[in-house]
């Protein structure tokens, strides 16, 4: 069963930014997608937990203005776009089924696909099984999966990678997401982040905000459940990557291991890896201006 969420949207740009929230139906759903620039070069922004398409506001105008059409799509479980029920439809091959669609949906041509935490698991994934042509890619704070699978047997990964064991549990993260009447998750973000004055009480509000939806911290969470009890609804192949890669790093990632970057270059052809001291987890949030002058100088204009 899939649930379209009511409600306005999760985020209301301002007009004068040249971004705008539609609906798009692609595939079995209806996505929420912030979209700006034209053209027939697409450019796809995958967001991460417990994030939505909010958290490349920084990013969505430099890349709309280098010539690209720009949409972030609110994941499937987030904010406005459909929330199908169930662990299952959380699984990979539903996710990367999802990029598929919208890619589709888009008529574009040419893709450049960009994705940061949850969405660069993503976005791994589909460059990796070659579902669609990409010209690029970016990925934020992600490791490769077979960089992940070899750092999550060692201690300094493990203890770090406590949460997704803790999510796995019945009722109790969604209650742990729902404290201070969803303040929680806008406060997660901003807590752990190294420049909080860029994600203030309005910041966190939107991402609090879309949190209290009916369904929405179920949702988030599933995508971990799914990873655990569905490994393998995708056939990874050989695990490389043939397009030309960009890695972004914030150095200060509570979650994720800086060693979790270490041979990447073993399984991608072609790596750019940009490490950021001083940077957290919620990399183009934290640092938007270095993570745009990166990408400004990586990415062709289109």
């Amino acid at each position: 069963m899939v649930m379209k969420p009511s409600g306005g949207p999760s985020w209301r740009p301002d007009p004068s930014s040249g971004v705008s929230i539609d609906f798009v139906e692609a595939g079995e759903l209806t996505f929420e997608v912030a979209q700006a620039g034209e053209g027939d070069h697409l450019a796809l922004m995958l967001h991460g937990f417990p994030e939505l398409h909010f958290s490349w506001r920084h990013q969505i105008p430099l890349l709309a203005e280098m010539g690209y059409r720009v949409w972030a799509p609110n994941l499937r479980g987030y904010g406005g776009t459909s929330r199908p029920k169930g662990v299952r439809n959380y699984a990979m091959d539903k996710l990367t089924g999802d990029v598929e669609a919208l890619i589709a949906a888009s008529g574009a041509k040419k893709v450049t696909l960009l994705a940061h935490d949850w969405g660069a698991i993503i976005a791994w994934a589909f460059a990796i099984t070659r579902k669609t042509a990409l010209e690029r890619l970016v990925v934020m704070n992600v490791p490769h999966p077979k960089c992940a699978m070899r750092e999550i047997k060692r201690w300094h990964q493990r203890k770090k990678s406590w949460y997704i064991y803790f999510f796995q549990l019945p009722v109790l993260p969604e209650a742990m997401l729902a404290r201070k009447g969803g303040d929680a998750v806008g406060e997660l973000i901003a807590s752990t982040s190294c420049n909080k004055e860029r994600l203030g009480p309005q910041i966190q509000a939107v991402y609090s905000d879309a949190s209290i939806r009916p369904g929405a911290r179920t949702a988030m969470v599933n995508y971990y459940r799914a990873l655990a009890r569905h490994r393998d609804t995708l056939d990874m192949g050989d695990f490389r990557v043939e397009v030309p890669t960009l890695m972004v790093w914030g150095e200060e990632d509570v979650a994720i291991h800086i060693k979790c970057t270490e041979g990447t270059e073993d399984w991608v052809t072609d790596l750019t890896l940009k490490r950021f001291p001083g940077v957290s987890h919620w990399v183009q949030q934290d640092a938007p201006d270095r993570v745009n002058a990166i990408l400004q100088q990586w990415l062709p204009s289109a």
